[in-house]
């Protein structure tokens, strides 16, 4: 069985991600922070793989419910993931003048504290001769990190840090890899104008869509002999970089 966990896996970016594992025959562990369903593309795409699935609660700020997840996924179906995909995360706006300690330690309870949890408990719970592959879902600002969303970006950076280190220590049991999106999802503060000027704006004048992530995080779910890298997933941005977070550029006036 090939057993892939996805932490915030029922929606956008992490629905795209286990729609194209399930889609390859992966069985599949989804995480939310609270009981939820698979979105409709998600929903489709597991009924027509025809693959196991199960979802799993856990808020990633409580120390012991990340503890209790992996041994969860475990319980369940009687192995042991052989594919994390970290790819929940804490997204609040801040800036230097606005950032507080709580809202640091928030962002890396999530986005950085939680993922090595799993990632160190996951080698705990392979059996003589088992290997597994976590792959870090990061973001093109590490490479030309800005004030804006500036919790968000300190515990991404944190987490391409992370990536390398257990690459390095939990070798040969887990490969750790990352993977860095550009602008992918837009929310509705980004104006269709403003869009437009983004891509045309990006090296490749393009943005990535939700697929190219997920088939990145695929391949190097395969890659074995792969880790400790990051894959930048992201038009260019990050050849490029940006004074301000996407949200500020490309609006007229």
């Amino acid at each position: 069985m090939r057993l892939a966990l996805v932490t915030a896996g029922f929606h956008r970016l992490g629905a795209a991600i286990a729609a194209r594992l399930a889609e390859e025959g992966w069985t599949l562990a989804l995480h939310g922070r609270k009981a939820e369903s698979p979105d409709v593309a998600l929903a489709a795409a597991l009924t027509r793989a025809g693959v196991q699935w199960g979802g799993f609660v856990a808020d990633l700020k409580d120390d012991a419910a990340v503890a209790a997840l992996l041994p969860a996924v475990v319980e369940q179906f009687g192995v042991a993931p052989s594919l994390i995909v970290n790819n929940a995360s804490q997204f609040e706006w801040d800036d230097p003048a606005t950032a507080t300690q709580a809202a640091l330690e928030e962002h890396f309870s999530v986005n950085a504290a939680a993922p090595v949890a799993l990632c160190t408990a996951l080698a705990r719970h392979l059996g003589e001769g088992e290997t597994a592959v976590v792959v870090n879902i990061l973001d093109q600002r590490i490479r030309h990190p800005a004030g804006d969303q500036l919790s968000y970006t300190i515990s991404k950076l944190a987490l391409a840090g992370a990536t390398e280190a257990l690459a390095r220590a939990l070798a040969p049991k887990v490969r750790v890899n990352a993977v860095a999106p550009g602008l992918v999802i837009p929310t509705e503060d980004y104006l269709p104008s403003q869009m437009e000027a983004l891509r045309q704006a990006m090296p490749l004048q393009r943005l990535p869509e939700p697929d190219d992530i997920a088939d990145a995080v695929l391949w190097l779910a395969g890659a074995d002999v792969v880790t400790g890298q990051t894959i930048f997933v992201d038009g260019g941005a990050s050849l490029k970089g940006f004074e301000r977070d996407f949200v500020f550029l490309g609006r007229e006036g």
